[in-house]
């Protein structure tokens, strides 16, 4: 990943936007945050209490990598994240302008109480996956899917049938973890299936990387400190992927 990251910075030195195909990509980009900004809109409208509508938008927006594919340099899926950092941490309590948080406060509610930056470390693993692997985004994928439908699972099986508990850094129980590794499989299953349609690799190649990523980030997030899992969770799905052979 390092040869790679200095590969890219170098290539990022040197860009020429004149040379890229610009006009092909920009379209993606503006259904990309068409999107987004549609999930947020429609979470906050459901009728749910908020934390159901954090997770429902929490797990959509780690649809990103299906679109992806249909991006043809690295930059665009980035400047597709990126700005996230910044829109989330200036809604967040420690953005400088409590009015801006007033203002956008469909977007603030977001935020989850115990650890309003969690949204912002996302948005950042998110923006590092799309710019080392955007144009791969079978590897986007393999970090955000856990994210997306692994954690997602993981806090609605622990919070209505978690009673084997456990602490590390966090209370988390082992039926949780077992819906962290389920909802990692089930995703990524059905992502790779996906993805081999448009890449052309062989699914069954990606078994074992499946398996691995389920394995490995099930345990990053029991182990993680709250919050910080929008960190660990994505960036070791990604690298245990490629180190399994998934990368291809």
């Amino acid at each position: 990943m390092t040869g790679r990251l200095e590969n890219l910075l170098g290539s990022l030195n040197g860009l020429n936007w004149i040379e890229m195909d610009i006009w092909s990509n920009i379209p993606i980009v503006l259904v990309c945050y068409g999107y987004v900004v549609a999930l947020i809109f429609i979470s906050g409208r459901l009728g749910l209490p908020k934390a159901s509508s954090r997770k429902f938008l929490h797990a959509m927006i780690g649809n990103l990598p299906l679109i992806m594919p249909f991006f043809t340099e690295n930059i665009f899926p980035f400047l597709v994240a990126s700005p996230f950092i910044v829109a989330t941490y200036m809604v967040s309590p420690y953005g400088p302008w409590p009015w801006l948080r007033e203002k956008l406060s469909f977007l603030s509610d977001i935020t989850e109480e115990g650890h309003f930056t969690g949204p912002m470390l996302y948005a950042v693993s998110y923006s590092i996956l799309a710019l080392l692997y955007g144009t791969n985004s079978y590897i986007v994928a393999a970090g955000v899917f856990p994210m997306a439908y692994g954690d997602s699972s993981a806090a609605i099986i622990g919070s209505r049938y978690g009673k084997h508990r456990f602490r590390v850094f966090e209370e988390k129980s082992v039926e949780g973890c077992a819906g962290m590794f389920l909802g990692s499989l089930v995703s990524l299953v059905a992502g790779m299936l996906y993805f081999s349609s448009i890449y052309g690799f062989s699914f069954n190649a990606q078994l074992v990387p499946i398996l691995a990523v389920s394995a490995v980030v099930t345990v990053a997030e029991a182990v993680t400190p709250r919050g910080l899992d929008n960190v660990t969770v994505p960036l070791l799905g990604a690298v245990t992927f490629i180190m399994m052979g998934g990368g291809l």
